[in-house]
């Protein structure tokens, strides 16, 4: 998946403010984190410069160590909040996806009421979509990026990430229904036909906004038939019709019933 990501304002206007500040004592771009961030103190100005240059400059994790810094020298800092989420955003970008899951997570359970806190469920979606494999391979993280959207969506539904949460659900839920497709013409390839429409079905009752919608229909038809009940295929074929007319499936569908059930 390619990333795109909504960066939230507040955090964006607070790393500016330092944008100037000189980085002291800190190690190169290859530093661990765990190493030279972790036991010098400095002043919550210079560390957050600091991480913020770290951050400019693409390195990642030693950026959200630096962050995490932030907050572990500086708790009561006004810098501590916005150093959290902006750890999370770092690790986000090093591809760290459960640490930057549970640092959005720490986030929203100790300023659950933040200005930001729909940047920090939206981070949580993102973590989760960026991780979404391709059909052919188990999708419990499919599943989990749709809830991680539609808390966004359900939560948030006038923000600036509610737009492009609805936009990502409609894909993950296009990804889902194409894995039930997968799924169901492989069962339909070793006639294993009710297993088959058991698929289909999924994907008419749950996905059916969905692209594969019109050939889960046709499927669904195909099963109906080599099982023996011809009504049942009628009913799919006739749902095909009603909602695509001139589909290509919906032409297939129609030959078919014709073909082996002319009198139902």
């Amino acid at each position: 998946m390619n990333k795109k990501l909504l960066v939230p304002v507040a955090v964006l206007a607070a790393s500016s403010l330092l944008s100037g500040c000189a980085a002291l004592g800190l190690g190169g771009g290859d530093a661990k984190p765990g190493s030279n961030t972790r036991y010098v103190a400095r002043d919550v100005n210079t560390l957050y410069a600091a991480a913020k240059e770290k951050l400019d400059n693409q390195q990642y994790v030693v950026a959200a160590a630096l962050f995490d810094e932030v907050e572990r020298q500086h708790p009561y800092s006004p810098w501590a909040r916005r150093a959290q989420l902006m750890s999370a955003f770092s690790y986000y970008m090093a591809q760290k996806y459960n640490e930057s899951i549970q640092s959005s997570r720490r986030f929203l359970s100790i300023h659950p009421g933040n200005k930001d806190a729909a940047y920090a469920y939206y981070l949580i979606a993102l973590n989760y979509y960026e991780q979404i494999s391709d059909v052919t391979r188990d999708q419990k993280i499919s599943e989990q990026a749709l809830a991680a959207l539609g808390e966004v969506q359900r939560r948030y539904p006038t923000s600036r990430y509610a737009a492009d949460a609805t936009l990502k659900m409609d894909l993950v839920r296009d990804h889902l229904a194409g894995k039930e497709m997968e799924i169901g013409r492989f069962y339909q390839r070793r006639a294993l036909w009710l297993a088959s429409s058991l698929r289909f079905r999924e994907v008419v009752e749950k996905f059916d906004t969905t692209t594969h919608a019109p050939e889960a229909l046709y499927r669904l038809t195909e099963s109906y038939l080599a099982m023996g009940v011809p009504e049942e295929a009628k009913k799919a074929a006739a749902v095909l019709g009603a909602n695509y007319p001139g589909s290509e499936w919906y032409k297939r569908a129609y030959d078919l019933m014709q073909k082996h059930a002319p009198s139902v």
